[in-house]
């Protein structure tokens, strides 16, 4: 029994796991290695109804709640972790445009994001900085009825895949911080956008890379949110994608303690199976409580945003402490597995894909630093 998950979530998980061990884990390593992005899969997904469940029927969802969507999001993971990045862009995104877009703007992008037939990223990261807003570079400086936009965001998930991009821009002085950052909804066929990809150690099929902007001229009715107030506005939608992220990662964790489970009961060492072993058995006792607690706490960060709840803190508890707990479980179950586990193979490409999010998506000291602000007020934690 979980206290989160109802009957009807317990169907949408079995429908979700079905189609991800059916359609998605056959290819697992195969994407690892082209580092394509099967654009039929996610189709696929979107005709199931799998991206972005939580949506309004207005802008293309079902409107079942975030917790359906955490529900969706950690079954895909199960079976690759870089699929599972199309449920959770299109759910940050999603609530970017839902909430701060203007509808007639936005609404074609929507439909197409939950059909599956478009993919939207996020580009917040510079070469110069990325948590501080008030090191943001990139500038948009508005020209008639368009902004022209400048510069370059590194590290962006999906930067060489994506059809559009949320892009945050400096519109004010840099002396204006965190205040002076908008935020706007940019195709990627516009001209004087180029774009690069780097050669990631995992999650290497939806890759990461950099957005270069010369001169692009994107219409003022794409700004989301007010002008100068983007980045304030718009990364209140994070705390949904970083409770996304702690299920994403700890999905992956839950897969290989199953399977490293199976396999100590085979194993045999001195005439017995290594499960005998305590030195085995333990370890892998530890990780599984602190899985199941962190699991716990996901889903109860997604539950407070269905109730309307704050869940900031909670939000930042999940982002620095699962996926550091996720490549913690993964590596023991490397080990358990030896050899065989360092072989190039499912364990190992696991242990390469959640180590990204210990870097990506807001560190654990950033995290560490809202859950601060959270408790004891943003005056007394200034930085």
């Amino acid at each position: 029994m979980n206290p989160y998950i109802d009957e009807d979530l317990a169907i949408l998980a079995e429908q979700a796991r079905r189609f991800a061990t059916e359609r998605v884990a056959p290819g697992f390593l195969e994407r690892d290695q082209t580092r394509v992005l099967d654009r039929t899969l996610m189709r696929e997904m979107g005709r199931l109804g799998f991206i972005a469940p939580e949506l309004p029927e207005q802008h293309g969802g079902q409107g079942l709640g975030c917790l359906a969507a955490g529900i969706i999001h950690e079954e895909i993971a199960r079976a690759d972790l870089s699929i599972s990045y199309i449920n959770l862009l299109a759910s940050l995104n999603g609530q970017i445009l839902a909430h701060h877009g203007k509808p007639e703007v936005v609404k074609p992008w929507l439909t197409k994001l939950t059909q599956g037939e478009i993919l939207l990223a996020v580009a917040l990261t510079e070469p110069g900085g990325g948590s501080d807003a008030a090191n943001l570079r990139l500038k948009m400086e508005r020209v008639g009825n368009h902004y022209v936009i400048n510069g370059e965001k590194t590290s962006i998930s999906a930067a060489d895949q994506a059809d559009a991009v949320v892009v945050f821009a400096r519109t004010g002085s840099v002396d204006s911080g965190a205040h002076g950052v908008s935020a706007i909804l940019v195709p990627m066929d516009l001209p004087g956008i180029t774009r690069t990809r780097f050669d990631c150690h995992g999650q290497r099929a939806i890759g990461r890379g950099s957005l270069f902007f010369e001169n692009v001229k994107v219409p003022v009715d794409h700004l989301l949110g007010e002008e100068g107030k983007g980045f304030v506005q718009v990364m209140r939608g994070f705390d949904f994608s970083r409770a996304l992220i702690g299920l994403q990662v700890l999905a992956v964790a839950r897969v290989a303690l199953e399977e490293t489970w199976a396999y100590i009961t085979q194993r045999k060492a001195f005439g017995q199976p290594i499960s005998a072993f305590q030195g085995v058995t333990h370890p892998l006792a530890d990780f599984d409580t602190q899985v199941v607690a962190a699991r716990l706490l996901c889903l109860q960060a997604l539950w407070l945003k269905d109730k309307g709840a704050p869940h900031t803190a909670e939000a930042a508890m999940c982002k620095w402490w699962a996926p550091k707990l996720a490549y913690d479980v993964v590596h023991q179950c490397l080990l358990t597995f030896g050899h065989g586990g360092y072989d190039r193979g499912s364990m190992e490409q696991r242990l390469r894909d959640v180590l990204g999010f210990q870097l990506g998506d807001g560190t654990a000291q950033i995290m560490k630093t809202v859950i601060a602000r959270t408790r004891a007020g943003r005056a007394a934690v200034p930085v």
